[in-house]
């Protein structure tokens, strides 16, 4: 027998050591663990706000730039006429264009604020005094906010006026903008050749107030807009046209607008001598009515139509006419919806436009073409087939604003 207030055995106080060593090397090493990691995330959370610090630099300079502007010079008298007349358009026409930056918003989690970071660059051009500049559609799209720098290398924040996918074209207003900065003469584009020589004036991989020459190399080409639908009669240049060109004048050798450098035809992204230009009779509509309206306006006929793919699915020769809408110029001539009978489930087609003023029909995107041709208030008439019988029908365009 053990007498009473005895101690545990040898081994048992042994194994009670050994237990209590374990549990303080285990909490060493997870506080050697957290230490760690702890540190890891200092130095993670430091090279961010690094990077962001340097963001807002970028972003919000505390100091303007020094003015980088193009020399004036006195053209040798060696040079030849066409050298002299283009460095005289250059020195003309130069302080009207623009670079712009637009800004994207993006979310700092660590320092829970909202930053304003550069998104993409472009270039513009003067359309009148009041401070309306003119560039690309997709020069601004997403962005949050949008910078015009001037020729005096003075930037100013721009609001977005209006703007058009459909001809990616795009308003933007200043106010302040630098006194004695003229617009760009407009010219047109219907009378242009293929052969003439042309000037395209931009901001390309940053470089201020790039000078490209060349010829028009086609005229009335199709080219993708940003709406889905072609951009009618587009000027085709081998003028190089890359990165920071796009929203930038295409002039004629007289210094007029004739189109709005916009694309590239590249498998690599850069010029390769086929770039596209939306025309400057297209720009002399769009533009006053986004400045009026913030949108485009198109002449309408009041329906809705069914897809391409649906009429080339189904073999029909037309438009076809899915829906009326009450009151406009199609209801008012009787044109027929297409309908589902209550009783029996049966679809029964509607009209389908064949024809509009002795142009053939054969979807909905050359309907939207040729109404493109139009104005509202224009009388038109429509080829239209009703149960395999054709009729004839006029009416008057209405006005309907789109993007």
């Amino acid at each position: 027998m053990q007498p009473n207030g005895s101690h545990d055995p040898p081994d048992r106080q042994r194994a009670a050591l050994a237990n209590v060593e374990r549990s303080q090397r285990g909490t060493r090493i997870v506080s050697r663990l957290l230490a760690l990691l702890i540190a890891a995330l200092i130095v993670a959370v430091a090279a961010l706000s690094y990077r962001v610090y340097r963001l807002e630099s970028f972003v919000l300079p505390q100091k303007q730039p020094a003015p980088i502007l193009p020399r004036i010079v006195t053209p040798p008298e060696e040079l030849g006429s066409a050298e002299k007349a283009r460095i005289a358009l250059f020195e003309r026409t130069w302080r009207s264009v623009v670079h712009i930056t637009t800004l994207a918003v993006r979310s700092d989690p660590f320092r829970l604020n909202v930053l304003e970071v550069p998104s993409g660059t472009g270039s513009g051009f003067i359309w009148d005094q009041l401070g309306h500049i003119v560039t690309n559609f997709h020069v601004i799209k997403g962005a949050s906010q949008a910078r015009i720098t001037f020729a005096d290398q003075r930037t100013l924040p721009a609001r977005l006026v209006g703007h058009s996918q459909r001809n990616d074209l795009a308003v933007l207003r200043v106010t302040g903008m630098p006194p004695n900065l003229q617009p760009l003469p407009l010219g047109t584009s219907r009378d242009l050749v293929v052969g003439q020589d042309v000037i395209a004036i931009g901001s390309p991989f940053g470089f201020d107030y790039t000078l490209s020459t060349g010829v028009i190399s086609g005229l009335g080409r199709e080219i993708e807009g940003a709406g889905g639908l072609p951009i009618l009669g587009a000027i085709q240049t081998d003028a190089a046209i890359n990165p920071g060109n796009s929203g930038g004048p295409l002039m004629d050798t007289a210094g007029r607008l004739v189109g709005v450098n916009t694309m590239i035809l590249s498998p690599s992204g850069a010029s390769a001598g086929v770039g596209f230009a939306v025309p400057a009779d297209t720009i002399a509509r769009v533009v006053p009515e986004l400045i009026a309206y913030g949108q485009e306006v198109r002449p309408v006929i009041g329906v809705d139509l069914a897809d391409d793919a649906m009429t080339a699915r189904l073999g029909l020769p037309g438009a076809l006419v899915r829906a009326v809408s009450a009151g406009s110029p199609a209801a008012q001539v009787g044109l027929e919806p297409t309908r589902i009978q209550p009783m029996t489930g049966e679809v029964v087609l509607g009209d389908l436009i064949i024809e509009l003023d002795g142009a053939k029909i054969h979807n909905a995107t050359d309907l939207h073409l040729q109404l493109e041709k139009h104005k509202p208030g224009d009388t038109v008439t429509l080829g239209v087939l009703r149960h395999g019988e054709q009729r004839t029908l006029s009416l008057v365009l209405a006005r309907n604003v789109h993007d």
